[in-house]
């Protein structure tokens, strides 16, 4: 599950607060996709990890964490 409270404050850091639609353009997918991955209901492709991974500067720990280690 994503701990998506990490995913935001990375988010916020790089200055994107409108986090569904900034995962929506980033990753180029529907803002409703976008929602319902950023909720924890449907889990990130490796793709758009490498891609999120890459626009906020993720740390390999902060990938673990995000992605895989969950809340």
């Amino acid at each position: 599950m994503t701990n998506t409270n990490l995913l935001k404050s990375k988010m916020v850091s790089c200055g994107d607060c409108d986090f569904v639609h900034s995962l929506a353009k980033l990753l180029e997918i529907s803002r409703s996709t976008a929602s319902v991955k950023l909720n924890g209901r449907k889990p990130f492709s490796q793709k758009e990890i490498v891609i999120i991974a890459k626009k906020y500067d993720l740390s390999p720990e902060e990938i673990y964490q995000i992605f895989v280690g969950g809340d």
